[in-house]
């Protein structure tokens, strides 16, 4: 079992020979060997320090999905840079709020997209040239640079939210994100023998850390594609060993007469996270491949912490029990204590995975986390008698669609500044696709008919694709509560 402590010492002890592959890229995107990637990263370390970025600073990215754009990923962690991985499709006011409260010494960005109007210090990568793309850096030297990071730095930053909507940064060390690659790599048996099918976003903590740092711990390789497609799976998957993906990956798939057991044939285990799985989709797949379905849970501000067992009993409709070293736990929400086996109450979590904390948010402290030391997920699920976990809701009105994470007030906040809208509601609604559709509960001002086509194109130019909602009701009047609250269980119901 590796004694890494930081991802530096991670990486550092692969691979047994320099030609060992790292990233297989396909469709387009370039290839690297362990040595070729680690000698890229340290030239990409040198670059920042010539650049004015320092061991603490952030460094904001904002690029497509690439293999260079990993090599930047390994290049600010070993130059001991907070890397700050941002949407590509995130529009120029989404990035102007998480720019301003990340303060980047550098923004890295595609000139294609919308951080490249940054007063901030930029550089340009134009991901469309491959390995080119990294051509300002091939007079740096290849020797490592001199500061070694260590387990309580700081690696990354990922935005996230809670009920008020307004985007966080919950910092994570190299102690968090090591710890669960060390984790998950036992648990899923992670080797060098392995061939990760990589369809995942990279902005995102499940394509980034969980898939990357896995292939890392294990020594294995990652073969990159740009994005999911039925087509490159059908391609690729015959020769790969792990493929990771959320919910629409696998209906989608299913919705392929293409797609079956021969598909799967070299799969050892295929994994499913961060949307709900539905048991239907679960039993579908199985029937088709032969696979079971790996179910997981997991957050930005803690990586992965349930798993079911790679051997053992997959639970459909459960994330399986907490990962070695880790503690999950569910309380009554009001009075805090234990819940017995099977009771519904709050999920808590405390382990080396999860953060210290949001950024510049030092208040949150005594809300998001108890007295004990457990952060409070803002989930709601239950334990069985074999510490299986199952989710049955969520606390906050967080919205799961396609993996990605929708927060219904920056939505509505969208909607309400239309013109002609007096009050919306935003809620989720389940779909066999993307597992949860953003659907939009709208009122009028009186007198005002409102354009609903127009809305939508609206709101795309202010609110990033994933995030519109895939329908607008116009309604009279919202449900309302007797404290004034809009009742969106009611609402749940009523568009379900």
């Amino acid at each position: 079992m590796s004694t890494a402590r930081t991802l530096v010492e991670l990486f550092e002890q692969h691979p047994s020979s320099a030609d060992a592959a790292f990233i297989e890229g396909r469709e387009g995107l370039s290839s690297y060997s362990y040595a070729q990637a680690w000698s890229r990263a340290a030239q990409v370390a040198h670059m920042l320090a010539a650049r004015g970025v320092n061991p603490g600073d952030r460094v904001a990215l904002q690029t497509p999905k690439s293999s260079e754009a990993l090599i930047v990923y390994l290049g600010c962690l070993r130059a001991g840079a907070v890397l700050v991985p941002l949407n590509p499709g995130a529009t120029e006011s989404e990035l102007n709020y998480l720019l301003a409260d990340a303060s980047p010494a550098l923004v890295i960005a595609d000139p294609t997209l919308a951080a490249v109007r940054t007063s901030l210090p930029l550089m340009l990568i134009d991901s469309h040239l491959g390995a080119n793309a990294l051509a300002a850096i091939d007079d740096q030297p290849t020797t490592p640079p001199p500061f070694v990071p260590t387990a309580h730095s700081l690696a990354a930053m990922v935005y996230t939210s809670g009920t008020t909507g307004r985007p966080k940064g919950a910092a994570l060390s190299h102690a968090n994100l090591t710890s669960n690659a060390l984790a998950l790599a036992s648990e899923w048996s992670f080797s060098s023998s392995d061939r990760l099918l990589h369809l995942l976003p990279m902005f995102h903590v499940h394509g980034l850390f969980v898939a990357t740092n896995c292939a890392i711990a294990g020594g294995g390789s990652v073969v990159l594609a740009p994005r999911f497609e039925v087509d490159v799976v059908l391609d690729q998957l015959p020769s790969c060993t792990v493929m990771m993906g959320v919910p629409t990956f696998y209906t989608r798939l299913l919705a392929d007469p293409r797609f079956g057991a021969d598909t799967c044939r070299v799969a050892r285990v295929i994994i499913s996270g961060s949307a709900p799985l539905l048991a239907s989709t679960h039993v579908e797949f199985e029937t088709r491949t032969g696979q079971v379905i790996l179910e997981r849970y997991g957050m930005s501000e803690t990586s992965v912490l349930t798993s079911n067992p790679l051997h053992g009993a997959r639970k459909p409709g459960t994330v399986g029990p907490a990962l070695a070293g880790v503690s999950v736990r569910v309380v009554h929400p009001a009075t805090h204590q234990l819940q017995p086996v099977g009771e519904i109450g709050d999920i808590e979590a405390a382990g080396p995975n999860v953060f210290n904390g949001y950024w510049n948010r030092p208040e949150l402290n005594a809300t998001e986390f108890t007295a004990d030391g457990f952060f409070r997920t803002g989930d709601v699920g239950t334990i069985d008698a074999d510490g299986y976990v199952t989710i049955v809701g969520r606390e906050k009105d967080l919205i799961i669609t396609g993996g990605l994470n929708v927060y219904p007030k920056e939505i509505e906040e969208a909607i309400d500044a239309q013109p002609g809208v007096a009050s919306s509601a935003v809620i989720g609604v389940p779909d066999a696709d993307f597992g949860e559709a953003v659907v939009a509960v709208v009122v009028a001002i009186d007198g005002v008919t409102l354009d609903v086509a127009g809305m939508r194109e609206a709101l795309r130019v202010v609110l990033a694709a994933y995030k519109v909602p895939k329908r607008i009701h116009v309604v009279d009047a919202l449900p309302h509560n007797a404290m004034g609250k809009v009742e969106k269980s009611k609402l749940r119901n009523t568009y379900a």
